[in-house]
């Protein structure tokens, strides 16, 4: 009996059902694109999320974040705005990491909104250069060095970051391992509420509210958050210590995240904090507008003054923060995002 080479058949049976498509990539691929300013990740072939550091932002940021299935968690504005979200706090932009006072300058509420005469108050974060990029079948890694500068340009603070990428069926994560180093002066994060790593979530994301608001800085810069719309706003936050809804704001936790649906995908959105980080166990500066932040080192503004840290740095001295962040196209429970938790402080 006649039969086809095997590859020849395999060839022939594509064809005539058109079946063959090229195979899926699989594994992280992390690309540097230096002349762009942004380094990209792609995860099983999709588009993840990229390191960015545009002239229109005071920080690096990681921006877009997408969950596995493509969809956007993090709000549009203000660089790529949508119809129906907020554009309060300009300078929430992606997953970014900095600190309202240090040395009595605002890191983290600077932007292109800033008057030229208040820009004396607030610090900016220099992208320097990349010192790796690595890719892999089952985790990426991007390590960067930055700059904390003052008005003046002259830096305080030296930063050198990893980010390691994985992904997953319906899981997305990101560590960022944040090390941060005094230069010749002594360097005093003063007990604020603005820090120190956080996300500005989609829409979707936030949970509903049907007043209007104002938000106050620690410069007394207010800003206005109207009431919108809240077809399809869906989320709501759970912490480690059983807080839930906007009981979560100011209260210590191991982690907490943000569940909610996005058109017909269930997601969740976690900020895991680590045994070894200062401060630990964090408290959360979660609001229900969209802003999702883990603040170690305010204390005073959340515990309505029973503490107090005023993080110090003595020149040459350093500290490293530890955090995961998960993406998941699912609405987590409890029990499982303990079983999340317990796997990064395990690593």
């Amino acid at each position: 009996m006649f039969r086809l080479p095997k590859m020849f058949a395999v060839v022939v049976a594509c064809a005539w059902i058109g079946a063959c498509q090229q195979a899926r990539p699989t594994g992280v691929e992390v690309v540097a694109k230096e002349a762009e300013r942004r380094v990209d990740v792609i995860i099983d072939g999709q588009p993840f999320t990229s390191y960015v550091w545009p002239d229109s932002v005071k920080k690096p940021v990681l921006y877009p974040l997408k969950t596995a299935n493509g969809t956007n968690v993090t709000r549009g504005y203000p660089l790529d705005p949508r119809p129906g979200e907020r554009v309060d706090h300009p300078h929430h932009v992606g997953l970014w990491f900095n600190y309202g006072d240090v040395n009595g300058l605002d890191f983290w509420n600077n932007s292109e909104a800033i008057k030229p005469a208040d820009s004396g108050k607030y610090g900016s974060i220099r992208h320097v250069k990349i010192t790796r990029v690595e890719s892999g079948k089952t985790e990426g890694k991007l390590e960067v060095e930055m700059e904390w500068l003052g008005p003046d340009g002259v830096p305080l603070l030296r930063e050198a970051t990893q980010f390691v990428f994985r992904g997953g069926n319906g899981v997305r994560t990101i560590d960022r391992i944040t090390n941060l180093t005094a230069l010749d002066k002594r360097v005093v994060f003063s007990d604020n509420k603005e820090g120190v790593i956080g996300i500005r979530v989609a829409r979707q994301l936030e949970q509903p509210s049907d007043k209007p608001e104002i938000f106050t800085d620690a410069s007394g810069n207010a800003t206005s958050v109207p009431t919108l719309d809240n077809t399809g706003v869906t989320g709501r936050y759970l912490s480690s210590e059983g807080k839930t809804g906007d009981e979560v704001w100011g209260t210590r936790g191991r982690w907490t995240a943000l569940t909610g649906k996005i058109g017909s995908e269930d997601v969740s959105i976690a900020i895991l904090d680590h045994p070894e980080n200062p401060g630990y166990p964090t408290y959360w500066h979660a609001r229900g507008y969209g802003l999702f932040a883990a603040n170690p080192l305010g204390q005073k503004v959340f515990s309505n003054g029973k503490e107090i840290l005023n993080f110090t740095l003595e020149p040459g001295q350093s500290t490293t923060f530890k955090h995961r962040v998960l993406i998941l196209s699912s609405a987590s429970t409890a029990e499982e995002l303990e079983s999340q938790y317990r796997r990064f402080t395990d690593e």
